[in-house]
């Protein structure tokens, strides 16, 4: 090893073998530490705050499948949060497709969707409606809604399809 350079680098540059075993252990211990700080790091921060367009098009697809195994259950899990239908500010969300009437939301369950507008007067619950027409045809509907928790309107797009006599759909913030 020449004196003149670093600890396990070779006089041209490159490792020596020395100098590859200690970064091996200086990579490992940091993977070890990563995966130890990773059981206490909350689920959410390492997810981030908000999900993302994949996602929501990952629950979308369960939340179709779903319903389509059993529709009773499968409403009952997107109103109550559970089996994983609630993720941050990602639900499942569906009315009937003949009345309009949210069958699952996790505020306004039994309430009409054609009502629906945004705060530039965009009626999206019939945007939705009609997105939902078709069964296996899935579309996106863009517009803007509050985040759960807060009552400033945000750019959302929710994918849509229709399953059965349900019009159901998953929405991400943009």
């Amino acid at each position: 090893m020449n004196p003149a350079w670093p600890h396990g680098v070779g006089a041209r540059g490159g490792l020596t073998h020395e100098g590859k075993q200690s970064m091996f252990r200086r990579t490992m211990f940091a993977a070890v530490a990563t995966a130890a700080l990773g059981a206490v790091v909350p689920v959410q921060a390492q997810q981030g705050q908000f999900g993302t367009a994949a996602e929501a098009r990952a629950m979308f697809d369960r939340a179709v499948a779903a319903v389509k195994a059993d529709k009773a259950k499968a409403l009952a899990a997107f109103n109550s949060g559970s089996d994983g239908f609630k993720d941050r500010d990602l639900y499942p969300f569906c009315a009937n497709a003949s009345d309009g009437v949210f069958t699952a939301h996790p505020a306004l369950r039994g309430t009409q969707i054609r009502d629906l507008k945004d705060a530039a007067g965009n009626a999206f619950g019939e945007q939705i409606l009609r997105a939902g027409s078709a069964e296996g045809q899935v579309n996106e509907v863009s517009y803007s809604f509050p985040r759960p928790g807060t009552t400033a309107p945000a750019p959302k797009v929710s994918y849509v399809t229709k399953v059965g006599d349900q019009v159901c759909a998953v929405g991400y913030y943009k």
